[in-house]
């Protein structure tokens, strides 16, 4: 345990004295919200040695030190959008931990210029709403990358779009790992460096920005529009079951 009352065991790139426990600030207390933050990480890459994958754990590390719970989602197994049903049981556990999560972490290599297509297959099987329920809407996101060549943005600003596209609350940091290659070590632990500062960064940014969010989505994306449709929704309804009893 350090000074900051956070266990802080394989943080070991962490300097734990400027670590804070955000989830234990009072500033960040909404009324009957008492479980720690909710925290989905999805990444882009099947391979046995994944630096995607290895940032994502990183960051889960973080997360969990900063006072979150976190679920990794294992992408290996989702069936192509479209190529199976919504049953099926991959399917059924991202849309799940969608449902779950207050917030997301969405980490993609970037491949041809672009983040993987295992990254985007797995936002393609979450619908903008399933019945009355949409699984992101409200929601916060952070986005990383990890790239084996020169620092490249391509895939976080790709993942930006889609973000805002799901109308979740993307915060404004964001990491990009160039040469992934040479930032991790045997273990796929990533080494100190200014690079995995920002990670940290970016996690106490989406943790505070969790902690401000949640129990007040409803209200921030409650929208005019929406509100006017189901309005007249409700009144073309209404017309018809009295023209029907005439």
């Amino acid at each position: 345990m350090t000074d900051t009352g956070m266990d802080a065991s394989g943080l070991g790139n962490v300097s734990t004295e400027d670590l804070r426990p955000i989830s234990k600030d009072t500033l960040f207390a909404p009324d009957g919200l008492s479980h720690p933050p909710r925290i989905l990480l999805l990444y882009g890459s099947l391979r046995e040695r994944s630096y995607s994958r290895f940032l994502t754990l990183e960051a889960q590390r973080l997360l969990e030190a900063f006072g979150a719970e976190t679920r990794v989602f294992d992408p290996s197994g989702l069936p192509l959008p479209d190529d199976s049903e919504a049953d099926h049981p991959k399917v059924a556990e991202l849309r799940d931990l969608c449902a779950w999560s207050e917030g997301q972490v969405w980490c993609s290599p970037e491949r041809h210029g672009a983040m993987t297509g295992i990254l985007k297959s797995q936002i393609d099987w979450v619908p903008l709403s399933v019945g009355a329920i949409r699984p992101t809407q409200g929601k916060t996101l952070a986005l990383m990358q990890v790239s084996g060549g020169s620092q490249s943005f391509n895939a976080v600003n790709q993942m930006r779009v889609l973000g805002r596209w799901m109308r979740m609350v993307t915060i404004p940091n964001q990491s990009s790992v160039p040469k992934a290659y040479q930032e991790f070590d045997d273990d796929g632990r990533m080494k100190p460096s200014a690079l995995y500062d920002r990670v940290v960064d970016v996690m106490e940014e989406l943790m505070k920005f969790t902690l401000l969010v949640r129990g007040r989505s409803d209200h921030l994306v409650d929208r005019y529009s929406e509100r006017k449709a189901e309005r007249l929704k409700l009144q073309m309804a209404a017309r018809e079951v009295l023209e029907a009893s005439r």
